[in-house]
């Protein structure tokens, strides 16, 4: 009907029921940005992942430093046949020391082979060797910087520059926490008063996502998180008041502002904050564990008890729903961590005596727990070493970005399993090469996560953990 031909009465109806329609409009957008406001007010709310997932959980220990794979997990025969000779055409600019190369240098340590694969290993690893059944090892790796630094950021977050968020952050993000009163990512670094590694926190940082995404570092000595404890003046019912108002006050602002990440991660941060003084001393508590166990991770041998704490309190922390643990062994000098430039022997010995019975017993320990198929092991560190010596009154070896090994245990992992070669002196990755990203997509897989779907729009762009370049699952090591 022509608006001309309404009567009065119908263009009445007419006319207040649009207003009725503006007004529930309206009201409908409001609740829209409510609704939006009340799911950012908690950004660690769990997330379905993008297919099924084989683990939930990880535990990366980083061998901080870059061990030699000619010397731990990648055995090249033929640098015994070798042994002291000159590598012909050789870029001395390889490593990071040009006018100390010499010849090519033997494994000093001696192999055999275990369990029902065959796996080569030294004998540095006496408790680990017992384990390669359980290990999916991956020798083909290589990366872009021969520098600790930025070799170190191109591991835990894809670029070789600072600022990006780490590979935990990543799955922070893309999968949310599974406890509400743990942090759903922790790091803890070498205790030895070796210091943080190089690049220090930025390892762990949330970079260009919300702050609540970054690792929480536990500090080596004293109290392992700052303020755990609350003023004695300030009760638990004064506290939650205080919380109770500061929220309010926040989420009222943030029902205006529903894109403000920032302050969503902040008010989860007081939250997770208050209920961690409850969880945090329990979880972290390794005397609660039977003492069966405690020596079984080598709590009572006094060359690995930091070590072996470290590892337990990574069982117990993926037990109650923490979802990425990283520990480093290793701190930030040359000697004070796997980065062998002198004595080879000595420090590789070193570290492995403090690291082999607790990664053992790690394992081990969650296998007998029920927790091994669900959690991702990882062993790896940021680069290898070359196959020859790096001169000095003590040997050691310089730094090599074009090969090293790493392995991967439970989490959907196919034990027994190696996957790519080195070429026949260790130097490069020969066959079925794999880089760092396609490293990190293969993680992430592990965690039901599709690299290329887990994206995060920053600057005008859809950031990525594996950038914009070609990443590819390694498919062969999965069960």
């Amino acid at each position: 009907m022509s608006p001309s031909l309404w009567s009065r009465r119908e263009w009445l109806q007419r006319a207040g029921g649009g207003c009725g329609y503006l007004a529930l409009a309206s009201m409908l957008a409001q609740e829209q940005r409510a609704s939006a406001a009340a799911e950012s007010l908690n950004p660690l709310a769990p997330k379905e992942p993008h297919f099924p997932a084989k683990a939930k959980s990880v535990i990366w220990i980083f061998m901080n430093g870059g061990p030699s794979h000619v010397d731990t997990w990648d055995y090249r025969p033929e640098l015994v046949k070798r042994d002291g000779q000159t590598l012909a055409d050789f870029d001395n600019k390889t490593g990071f020391f040009p006018d100390a190369v010499g010849g090519l240098m033997k494994s000093p340590f001696e192999w055999k082979q275990h369990g029902e694969s065959g796996t080569w290993a030294p004998d540095l690893f006496p408790h680990l060797s017992q384990h390669v059944d359980k290990m999916a090892f991956i020798h083909s790796c290589y990366t872009n910087s021969n520098n600790h630094s930025p070799a170190l950021f191109m591991m835990n977050t894809g670029v070789t520059r600072m600022g990006n968020p780490c590979v935990g952050s990543w799955v922070n993000y893309g999968l949310g926490s599974v406890s509400d009163s743990l942090p759903s990512f922790v790091v803890m670094s070498d205790p030895l008063n070796r210091g943080l590694p190089k690049g220090n926190a930025l390892n762990w940082g949330a970079g260009f996502l919300p702050s609540i995404y970054q690792g929480t570092w536990m500090k080596p000595q004293g109290e392992p998180i700052d303020n755990l404890k609350p003023p004695a003046a300030l009760n638990t019912d004064r506290q939650r008041a205080q919380l109770d108002l500061l929220a309010t006050f926040n989420k009222q602002h943030l029902q205006h502002s529903a894109a403000e990440s920032e302050l969503a991660a902040r008010i989860e941060s007081f939250e997770l904050a208050f209920r961690m003084q409850a969880a945090a001393p329990e979880a972290l508590d390794i005397t609660r564990e039977p003492d069966n166990i405690q020596k079984l991770y080598g709590i009572d041998q006094k060359h690995c008890t930091h070590f072996a704490a470290q590892c337990l309190r990574a069982r117990r922390l993926v037990e109650r729903g923490v979802r990425f643990v990283q520990i480093y062994s290793g701190g930030m000098d040359n000697q004070q961590s796997w980065d062998c430039h002198a004595d080879l022997v000595g420090n590789h010995r070193g570290f492995a005596l403090e690291a082999d019975q607790p990664i053992a017993a790690l394992l081990g320990d969650l296998k007998q727990q029920g927790l091994l198929d669900s959690t991702l092991v990882i062993w790896a560190g940021e680069f290898g070493r070359l196959p020859v010596a790096q001169k000095g009154a003590k040997p050691g070896r310089d730094h090599n970005p074009h090969a090293f090994t790493v392995w991967m245990a439970g989490g959907g992992m196919k034990g027994g399993t190696h996957y790519g070669e080195t070429d026949d002196i260790g130097m490069r990755a020969a066959v079925n090469k794999v880089s760092v990203r396609d490293f990190h997509a293969t993680i992430l897989a592990a965690l039901g996560l599709d690299h290329e779907r887990l994206i995060f729009p920053f600057q005008g762009l859809d950031q990525r953990l594996t950038g914009v370049e070609q990443a590819s699952v390694v498919k062969e090591v999965f069960a």
